[in-house]
């Protein structure tokens, strides 16, 4: 069996925050959209989407939305990791320091959007 990733969904409380957070943010492209209720995003080779979450999950308290999530998505980039962390810090993007690991070619420094929902960038060293 051969399997491609195609498209990750995410379910989403805020739909238009989170649109603005990966379109305007971190520049991805808006492929389609249905207002309040889903967004697909250009993702390289992959696609994500926001699905605007069900009715009976708006209860729960947005401390926690995110943190629930066991999700990381992670996106490479070409450009100087450390100085897309500042800038994502200098926009109030809630980041963690830059990392790497012994024998790991890459960069690492995850952050978190506006929903807590977790993702990575990664460069190649």
């Amino acid at each position: 069996m051969k399997l491609n990733l195609s498209m990750i969904i995410l379910f989403v409380r805020d739909i238009e925050k989170l649109k603005q957070f990966y379109v305007n943010l971190l520049q991805l492209e808006m492929l389609e959209e249905i207002p309040s209720e889903w967004v697909l995003l250009q993702a390289g080779h992959c696609t994500i989407g926001l699905h605007q979450v069900g009715q009976q999950y708006l209860q729960h308290n947005d401390e926690t939305s995110g943190a629930e999530s066991n999700t990381k998505i992670v996106f490479e980039t070409d450009e100087n990791l450390h100085s897309l962390r500042e800038e994502l810090v200098a926009r109030n993007i809630s980041m963690r320091e830059v990392k790497t690991f012994d024998n790991y070619g890459y960069w690492l420094c995850d952050g978190e959007d506006p929903e807590g929902n977790v993702f990575q960038l990664k460069q190649k060293k």
